[in-house]
């Protein structure tokens, strides 16, 4: 795991930069997926409220909700561009093709709601973007979600760091709550795979009723 709290002190007078590019990348670029969003907002909003770094909290609060925006703005772009020829690629082993029909469907039916719950979700916020891209999601309507999304997310973060940074315990035990934090969150992203998975279950069983009794006539 990422020593968030060190990271940010030893970018000293950058720490604000850096904090944006660690949002941005995870936001936007599929280097992301290694680089710790959820960890870096929380710190970052408490090390802010307390005065350990230079920028004060509002401050805080506008660089990381740009670069989330912006993040998932430029993930986007580089699914509408890179994304359909890798899928067409022959040889592709993890995009194969027909994945861009199924990402257009995707969008089709959970389009607004996706985006906008993707940004609390691990892993999810970062290929989010790029499946929007690859899928053609409509241009504007993704957008607006997606800063809907990026404020709510980084806003709040940011926030609850800044908050519970006033309660000393949390501040001589900030590594703790960071990882019973990512454990949560890991635990609450399996949610919405299981109940999509469980009605998925229910639809293939009700279909099977309706067709049985159609073959016996």
């Amino acid at each position: 795991m990422f020593d968030v709290v060190a990271i940010l002190h030893w970018l000293g007078p950058f720490v604000l930069f850096g904090i944006f590019l660690i949002i941005f990348a995870e936001c936007g670029l599929l280097i992301g997926l290694v680089l710790p969003g959820d960890p870096t907002l929380f710190t970052a909003g408490l090390l802010a409220a307390t005065g350990a770094i230079r920028p004060d909290l509002a401050l805080v609060c506008v660089v990381v909700t740009a670069a989330a925006v912006l993040g998932n703005m430029c993930g986007y772009w580089i699914g509408v561009r890179v994304g359909p020829p890798l899928f067409n690629r022959p040889n592709a082993k993890l995009l194969r093709k027909g994945q861009v029909e199924k990402a257009e469907r995707f969008f089709e039916r959970h389009g607004p709601r996706a985006i906008v719950l993707a940004r609390f979700i691990p892993l999810a916020r970062t290929l989010i973007t790029l499946i929007a891209g690859i899928g053609r999601m409509d241009p504007r309507k993704y957008f607006v979600y997606s800063a809907i999304g990026g404020v709510l997310w980084a806003m709040s973060m940011t926030l609850l760091g800044g908050l519970l940074g006033q309660i000393p315990w949390v501040r001589d035990n900030v590594n703790t709550i960071l990882l019973n934090m990512l454990a949560v969150i890991a635990a609450v992203s399996i949610i919405p795979i299981v109940i999509e998975a469980l009605k998925k279950r229910r639809e293939t069983k009700l279909a099977a009723m309706t067709t049985e009794p159609s073959k016996a006539v």
